[in-house]
């Protein structure tokens, strides 16, 4: 885990080479990154076009993992069902009459949403300090309390380290904070002009996701406040993107990317900062994620389109509100994702129900084919019957050629074969 440390420094870091900030990469070294980046783009809207599919079921996917992806990189682990109820709630389709308010989280929502969707707005001094202020709606970060809503005014740079005290491995030195303004002020400066939409009016813009890659790493590298740069950093990486490539930015989750390599993520960022203002490596690597995320975009459109499907094939069933909320659940998490099933047990949970309308609700779901059951008695899981899914299963073949587990975890894959093979033979008659 990393923290944040205030003392002197003493290295050699990008921001005190001679020529900085003005960063480059080589065109001849990145082209081919770049080309596969934007093709894979292509392939995303053609793809969108071709089926017809509206961007929100899409966005809202990612606007959700994004939230949560950003938060996991820094060692926040959010609920993913807060995550989306604050997300239906900011874009106006939530049905709940009442929810929790959690501050923090409403305020990462926002930014998230207006680095998504605010690709028209100026992004200034002010709106930076605003989006910082939402970050921290209390004034604190976790217990301690935080310069809020302003640039960091401490008189020692500011150091992140990793290691137990004493152990202390230093990664990067920032800035003092006396220059962090004039910093600042450069980036943002750049920022505006470099924008691709204006290529024909300025001749400095340059390719919108290579100018995604330097804007993240040009922000971090000036680290201006005392908490939050790495999320606030990751939204005008997403703006950058929104920028330059419209709605259609909105569809791809970067930092969920980032996160699932956040080792690599962080020594690809060290490793840009320590060295010189050819920052091609980094923009090479930023591409391959890019390109990453538009492959998940696209398995995530798969997945809107067989959720639409089974709404679509299911309309003239007649179901109340709380089955409606049990199936939205279950399609929400995905092929796979409602671990161990669904229980009567779990259904009493979600919908605050008695045991006995818990069953029938079930009953009416699996009689009308919205839902399959496997197991017995009070063994008895559902999963909702969409086409495509395997909810996880695995077949008797593959538990028998299981190598490297214990034999009380066989045991119990063993005794699940019943139940197993009642799906495959479900699935396979579908």
């Amino acid at each position: 885990m990393c923290i944040i440390r205030l003392m002197s420094h003493h290295k050699r870091y990008i921001w005190q080479q001679p020529h900085w900030p003005e960063l480059t990469a080589n065109k001849h070294a990145v082209s081919s990154s770049l080309v596969r980046a934007h093709q894979s783009h292509g392939e995303l809207i053609g793809k969108m076009k071709a089926i017809g599919l509206h961007f929100n079921a899409a966005t809202q996917d990612a606007l959700v993992n994004t939230v949560i992806a950003t938060s996991a990189i820094e060692g926040e682990s959010l609920n993913p069902e807060s995550v989306r109820s604050s997300v239906m709630k900011k874009l106006g389709l939530s049905d709940e009459l009442e929810s929790p308010v959690n501050r923090h989280l409403d305020g990462l929502v926002e930014i998230t949403q207006d680095a998504f969707n605010g690709q028209d707005t100026v992004l200034d001094e002010d709106r930076l300090l605003r989006w910082h202020s939402a970050l921290f709606p209390g004034g604190v970060s976790g217990i301690r309390r935080i310069a809020v809503g302003r640039y960091r005014d401490h008189v020692d740079a500011m150091q992140i380290v990793s290691g137990s005290f004493g152990k202390e491995v230093v990664h990067f030195t920032a800035p003092p904070s006396h220059q962090v303004k004039a910093e600042m002020d450069l980036f943002l400066k750049w920022f505006a002009r470099s924008v691709p939409a204006t290529s024909a009016e300025n001749p400095q813009a340059i390719d919108g996701i290579m100018r995604a890659a330097i804007a993240h790493l040009w922000f971090e590298t000036i680290h201006p406040f005392e908490d939050g740069n790495g999320r606030i950093g990751r939204a005008i990486m997403d703006l950058a993107l929104a920028q330059a490539l419209g709605p259609s930015s909105s569809l791809y989750s970067l930092s969920s990317q980032l996160s699932k390599h956040r080792r690599a993520y962080y020594e690809m960022l060290n490793q840009a900062q320590r060295g010189g203002l050819d920052v091609s490596d980094w923009v090479i690597w930023f591409c391959e994620k890019f390109s990453a995320a538009g492959l998940s975009a696209s398995l995530s459109i798969d997945n809107s389109i067989k959720v639409a499907n089974f709404w679509r094939q299911h309309h003239h069933h007649k179901i109340n509100q709380r089955q409606k909320k049990v199936l939205r659940k279950l399609l929400s998490v995905g092929d796979g994702g409602f671990l161990g099933g669904l229980s009567a047990e779990k259904y009493v949970g979600m919908t605050s129900v008695s045991k006995a309308t818990a069953t029938r609700d079930l009953s009416q779901l699996f009689d009308q084919g919205l839902i399959f059951s496997v197991g017995q008695s009070k063994a008895t899981r559902y999963y909702v019957n969409v086409a495509g899914w395997s909810h996880g299963f695995i077949d008797e073949d593959k538990i028998i050629k299981t190598t490297m587990v214990d034999n009380d975890h066989l045991d119990k894959l063993l005794d699940d074969l019943p139940n197993i093979q009642h799906v495959l033979d479900y699935l396979k008659d579908k």
